[in-house]
C-alpha cells in the first residue's frame, strides 16, 4: 500500500501575530496542550495553528479572520489554513486541486475557541470545539459610576499595552466619526500617550468625507469642544470610487451593513495610504457597539431585549458554536464581521488595533447587569452606552465627553440613501456577485 500522508498547509505569516507574554511558539504549545484557561492567557492579537501526528488545533482572538479548507489528495488530507478565502484558492489552484474548491466549503474558526480536527482522510470527522474565553455575566454592580471606570480603565489600560509596543517615533491614526466609541478611543489614546510620556504630536484623527456626511461636521464639533481640533484631519473621497465588486472581494463576505462599512473602510484606508505612503498604524472604536449592546434591535426579527440581554456575548459570536443558527462557514456576530475592519486595512497595509475587541474589556461589557440597569426596557437600554462611555471618561481623564447620537459609520461619511444607490441593498445579489468571483 502507498504511504498514506496528511498534510498541514499554514498561509499565515506569524510575523503578522502580536503577542505581549510570550512568544508564538510557546503560544502554539498551549493550544496544543494547554488548558482552556491556558490558552486565555495569551495576550494579544493571534490566529495560530498546532500539530502533532494526524491532530490539528487553531485559535484566534476575536480580531482577525482565521480560515481552513481540507482538501483530499490520493497520498492523504491536506488542510490549508488562511486569514482569507482568496489565499486558499490560490494555493488549491497551485496544487492543481481548484476543482474541489468553493467558498461556501472552507470554514471560519470562531473567537474565543480551540478547534481540534483529525486528519485522518475520508469521510471527514466534524471538529471539535473548545471555549477558552467565558466571562462572568452580571458580575458587576448596578452603579454606573464604577462601571463607566471599570469600562474605560479596561480601555485604557489595552492602549497603553499596544502603544507600548509601537515603534518610538511611528504616527497613530485613529479612524474617527466624533462617535462614542472612536470619541473614547481617541480621548484614551491621547491621554495615555501624555500619560506615558509619549509625544501626542503623531497622533492624527481621520475622518472620511465624501462632500455631504454628518460624520466630519461632528466629529469637528467634538474636537473644538475641547480645545483639540488641530488633530482632526479630513480624507476625502469621491462617491463614484464606492465598488460594490471590490468590496466584494476584499470582504470575502456579503452582509449587507458589512458590505456597507468595508466599503467606507477601503476609502478611509484608500485616502490614507494616498496622503501619507508609510503610514502604518491604525487605531479604531469597532466592537464597541457590540460590547454595550447598542444595536437597533427592531431592525432584526430575530432578537428581542430578552435575546439581547440574556445571552452571552450575542453579538460578539452570534447565537454560538453548535447552534442551528451557527454558520461554520463565517461563524457569527463580530466573530465573522470584524472582517469589515481587518480586510481593508491588510489590503492597504495598515496595522490595525480595535481595544474593544481585548478580552479584558469584554470581560466587563459581559459583567454590566444590563437587565436591571435597562429594566428591560430598549430606550434605556440604547442610553447607557453613553452614560457608562461618558462617566468613565471623566472619572479617568477628567474629561466632559461629548454624546451624540448613534449613527453607523457607512451612514456617517455618506447619506445612507446615496451610498445604496451605488452599491445595492440586497444580501441575495452581494452573494450572487461574490460566488460568481470563482465561477
Amino acid at each position: 500500500m502507498d504511504e498514506y500522508i496528511e498534510r498541514l498547509v499554514d498561509l499565515i505569516d506569524p510575523a503578522t501575530n502580536r503577542l505581549r507574554n510570550m512568544t508564538v511558539e510557546e503560544a502554539r504549545a498551549r493550544i496544543l496542550h494547554g488548558s482552556p484557561e491556558a490558552v486565555r492567557e495569551i495576550d494579544g492579537s493571534f490566529a495560530l495553528v498546532a500539530r502533532e501526528g494526524k491532530r490539528v488545533r487553531m485559535a484566534r482572538s476575536l480580531d482577525r479572520p482565521m480560515r481552513y479548507f481540507l482538501a483530499k489528495r490520493r497520498e492523504g488530507p491536506a488542510l490549508i489554513v488562511s486569514d482569507r478565502i482568496d489565499a486558499i484558492h490560490r494555493h488549491l489552484r497551485s496544487e492543481g486541486l481548484e476543482r474541489q474548491f468553493h467558498p461556501s466549503y472552507t470554514r471560519m474558526v470562531p473567537a474565543h475557541h480551540v478547534v481540534e480536527l483529525q486528519l485522518i482522510g475520508c469521510p471527514d470527522p466534524d471538529p471539535t470545539y473548545t471555549r477558552f474565553f467565558t466571562p462572568a455575566r452580571n458580575a458587576l454592580p448596578a452603579d454606573l459610576d464604577l462601571i463607566g471606570r471599570s469600562y474605560i480603565g479596561a480601555l485604557a489600560d489595552e492602549t497603553a499595552k499596544w502603544l507600548g509596543g509601537l515603534p518610538e517615533r511611528e504616527p497613530v491614526g485613529v479612524c474617527f466619526s466624533g462617535g462614542v466609541d472612536s470619541g473614547s478611543v481617541f480621548l484614551t489614546v491621547y491621554h495615555v500617550m501624555r500619560q506615558l510620556g509619549l509625544n501626542p504630536a503623531r497622533l492624527k484623527a481621520f475622518t472620511l468625507n465624501f462632500g455631504d456626511g454628518p460624520d466630519l461636521r461632528q466629529a469637528r464639533d467634538f474636537l473644538d469642544r475641547l480645545g483639540l481640533g488641530l488633530f482632526l484631519e479630513t480624507i476625502d473621497a469621491d462617491p463614484a470610487s464606492i465598488d460594490a465588486t471590490e468590496t466584494l472581494r476584499v470582504l470575502e463576505d456579503y452582509k449587507p451593513l458589512d458590505v456597507e462599512c468595508a466599503s467606507m473602510g477601503l476609502a478611509l484606508c484608500r485616502g490614507i495610504r494616498d496622503h501619507y505612503p508609510e503610514w502604518r498604524f491604525l487605531i479604531d472604536g469597532d466592537g464597541g457597539d457590540e460590547n454595550l449592546k447598542d444595536y437597533p434591535i427592531e431592525e432584526n426579527p430575530e432578537l428581542t431585549i430578552r435575546s439581547v440581554v440574556n445571552n452571552l456575548m450575542l453579538y460578539q459570536e452570534g447565537w454560538g458554536v453548535g447552534r442551528i443558527k451557527h454558520s461554520l462557514t463565517y461563524s457569527g456576530g463580530l466573530s465573522r464581521s470584524y472582517a469589515r475592519t481587518y480586510a481593508p486595512g491588510r489590503h492597504f497595509g495598515f496595522e490595525g488595533f480595535s481595544p474593544f475587541t481585548r478580552p479584558a474589556v469584554v470581560s466587563v461589557a459581559e459583567g454590566i447587569p444590563f437587565t436591571t440597569l435597562s429594566n428591560m426596557s430598549v430606550d434605556r437600554l440604547y442610553s447607557l452606552k453613553g452614560e457608562i462611555v461618558r462617566l468613565g471618561i471623566k472619572a479617568h481623564f477628567d474629561v466632559d465627553m461629548p454624546v451624540f447620537a448613534k449613527r453607523r459609520f457607512q451612514h456617517g461619511a455618506i447619506p445612507v440613501e446615496h451610498l445604496r444607490r451605488r452599491l445595492g441593498t440586497l444580501e441575495s445579489d452581494y452573494r450572487r456577485q461574490y460566488f460568481a468571483i470563482y465561477q
